[in-house]
């Protein structure tokens, strides 16, 4: 079929800064999303995470810190001033901030006729650990109150401590914080690349364009990926998956073997695949082959679609592989041919928010869409606290794609 020329643009398209945000959506809080790459934390950087603007940087021991960049006293952003390696500064009148605790150290206009303590005033600061080469921070509930992780400064220094570090005082939030998603890994030599992307619309739209298994011929067209004549019927199994606290909650693509129209996954032999999706944004695939003599070949990938604001959000992934460890030029293609699979759901995302901005009426079939169903049941389960799992047990589903 031939491309329809009135909806197409050689280049990337781009939406209109002006032009009228689709729908926004709810976020949900009490969880770790990714925030920047540490890499690039030589200097202090902002960001955006549920709409709340964040400076992150690193101290001059290797602390992590992420602050909400705000001045208490009078609203200016903090990343308007100054670091010195120890602290932060605001411009406006050079109140200076511990950034791993919030905690203010100086206000340079106090005199000794004034009996206010700056050590009691706070900036608001976040709980910040590193994974997998992602600066992850957590994000409570509006109101939560100021959080003070134990050995939080810890945690920041050291790219892999154990959860049982993140015990906290704040006994309304728990007696710890939920675990920090981790890039699973089956071997001690590996490779690792990641991926970004910004996308123009809301975070559900991002989580239910990740784990649709039907675009797939469509969108990711390619001689080294599908064709549209490659499409055929598949039977896959799910079966729930339940956290303790239920607040991760989600479900899994039962141990299969990859789609035998990818052309990638022949590299592997006869791998068996694994894809789980839990709240409150998280997919992990693994992808593991064993040979006869025990050797095991493997991908893993870690994606997020973390919500920058209500309209937006972006997708991060991280991937992991031991496959041709030792060929110099394996993860140049991995990162190229992954930035051209990320950047094909972009301009795909960009295209569905020209359309989304009228707000238009949609809808999910079965079974292709059934779990974007599952995710919306999920969320709202998550955000009322009341409901059942939307699957009580296994189940099958069949698709064409």
């Amino acid at each position: 079929m031939r491309p329809i020329a009135a909806g197409r643009d050689p280049q990337l398209v781009q939406l209109d800064a002006s032009a009228k945000p689709g729908p926004p959506t709810e976020f949900l809080y009490n969880d770790w999303y990714p925030a920047l790459r540490t890499d690039t934390l030589h200097e202090p950087r902002t960001t955006t995470l549920l709409n709340i603007p964040l400076l992150l940087g690193r101290k001059r021991d290797g602390s992590l810190f992420a602050l909400r960049d705000l001045c208490p006293h009078r609203g200016i952003p903090l990343s308007a001033g100054w670091f010195d390696g120890e602290t932060v500064q605001c411009k406006y009148h050079g109140w200076r901030f511990e950034p791993c605790t919030g905690r203010c150290e100086e206000i340079p206009s106090l005199t000794t006729h004034d009996t206010l303590e700056p050590t009691k005033i706070f900036a608001n600061a976040f709980p910040v650990a590193e994974r997998d080469g992602y600066a992850w921070v957590y994000i409570p509930a509006p109101g939560a109150g100021r959080i003070t992780p134990d050995r939080l400064a810890v945690d920041g220094r050291h790219p892999e401590p154990q959860a049982k570090d993140l015990s906290i005082w704040d006994a309304s939030i728990g007696d710890q914080l939920p675990p920090i998603p981790t890039l699973p890994k089956f071997s001690k030599l590996f490779r690792t690349a990641h991926l970004s992307a910004d996308l123009p619309c809301n975070v559900d739209h991002g989580i239910i364009g990740l784990m649709d298994p039907a675009h797939g011929p469509f969108v990711h067209r390619a001689w080294w990926w599908r064709s549209a004549a490659s499409i055929h019927e598949k039977t896959k199994r799910f079966e729930p998956i339940t956290s303790p606290d239920g607040q991760h909650d989600g479900f899994r693509m039962s141990p299969h073997a990859p789609s035998s129209n990818s052309a990638p996954y022949k590299l592997l032999g006869r791998p068996v695949t694994t894809i789980d999706f839990t709240l409150p944004n998280r997919r992990v695939e693994t992808i593991v082959a064993t040979n006869s003599r025990g050797k095991q070949r493997w991908f893993s990938s870690l994606t997020t679609v973390t919500p920058t604001t209500p309209y937006t959000c972006r997708i991060d992934v991280v991937a992991a592989w031991n496959i041709g460890y030792y060929i110099p030029f394996v993860t140049s293609l991995v990162r190229f041919f992954g930035a051209r699979f990320v950047a094909q759901d972009q301009q795909t995302m960009v295209e569905q928010a020209r359309g989304l901005r009228s707000n238009p009426g949609l809808m999910l079939i079965d079974d292709a869409d059934k779990p974007a169903k599952w995710y919306f049941a999920l969320k709202q389960r998550r955000l009322t606290g009341s409901g059942e799992h939307p699957l009580q047990g296994p189940v099958e589903l069949h698709w064409r794609s």
